[in-house]
């Protein structure tokens, strides 16, 4: 299993309520995306647990890509990959971030 590390400095913090939120199955190729609400900063850590190996630059523009895009600033994300196809990880990614999103 290889575990992967990203910090960002998002562009702003990301509004919304939620505490966490959990999205999608590590099955059938698929993976799990859980998002903990940590801080009021802009800051974001990325953990990626996958047992694919050879893929990091990819991982790296996926998601470097998402924090430009959604600004999940305050989150901690991990990751657990079943060897998800990047647009599969970008979906989920933005799945849930739309919980988190959420006043609940």
């Amino acid at each position: 299993m290889q575990t992967l590390l990203f910090s960002y400095r998002a562009a702003s913090h990301l509004p919304g309520k939620r505490a966490q939120a959990i999205v999608g199955v590590v099955a059938s190729g698929d993976l799990e995306v859980l998002l903990q609400r940590t801080s009021q900063s802009t800051d974001c850590v990325v953990t990626v647990s996958t047992a694919v190996r050879g893929f990091d630059e990819i991982w790296e523009a996926v998601i470097a890509d998402f924090v430009e895009r959604r600004a999940p600033g305050g989150l901690r994300i991990s990751i657990n990959d079943g060897g998800a196809r990047p647009d599969v990880v970008a979906l989920r990614l933005a799945q849930g971030l739309r919980l988190m999103g959420e006043d609940t």
